[in-house]
Formats: C-alpha cells, structure tokens, sequence
C-alpha cells in the first residue's frame, strides 16, 4: 500500500509543471518544445524573435513569429501565459510585487490630492 501510495505521489509531482502554462518571455528552448505544436524550429523562431524585439506584451504577439499563425495560436493559447515583459527583459519574474508597489503608490497619491 505504501508503495502504490509513494507511486502516485511521484506521478502526480511530475504531471504538476505539465498543467501550468509556460511563460513564453522565460521559457528555454526545453521548455518550449513541451507546447503541443511546437517543435525544435518555432521554439527557436521564439527565442530569437524575443532577442530582436524584446518581451512579448501580450500571447497574441506570438503569432508575430514567422510560422506561428492563427492555427497554432489556436491550440496553443491555453498551454501559454505572459509575466511581466519588463520583469522578462530584466530576467526576474517580480509581476506580484510590482503590482503591490502600484498600488501602494496609488494609494499615496489619492490621500495627498496629487495626480
């Protein structure tokens, strides 16, 4: 009983990175490659595309990879996400806490009546 339980725990640890989505501003090229339809060519076609022009804003600036198109896009839409382009570019993933830090100074701002 201990074994099949140790078993299923493993299996289960393993299976978890399968069902996040993959930040496609961080991603290694491995890491692309697990995207369903995305094989050895467009996961480089990304990585060199993030080098020229920078993080992706949004997933739907993906399909500005030659030979990503709608299709792809399509099937690959809920296998991928976008953290923070800025946090990307700097290669830190601080999304959260630049959010708080937004807010913090929102807040500041509303109590000292300045824009």
């Amino acid at each position: 009983m201990k074994k099949l339980l140790l078993t299923l725990a493993s299996a289960l640890i393993l299976a978890l990175p399968a069902w996040a989505a993959i930040d496609i501003n961080n991603a290694t090229q491995t890491e692309l490659e697990q995207i369903n339809g995305i094989g050895p060519k467009k996961a480089q076609a990304i990585i060199d595309y993030r080098k020229q022009h920078g993080a992706f804003k949004t997933v739907n600036d993906l399909e500005k990879v030659p030979g990503i198109g709608p299709a792809t896009m399509e099937r690959i839409r809920k296998d991928i996400t976008v953290g923070n382009p800025r946090a990307a570019a700097a290669g830190k993933t601080t999304e959260r806490k630049q959010t708080r830090e937004g807010a913090a100074e929102k807040i500041a701002k509303d109590k000292s009546g300045r824009p």
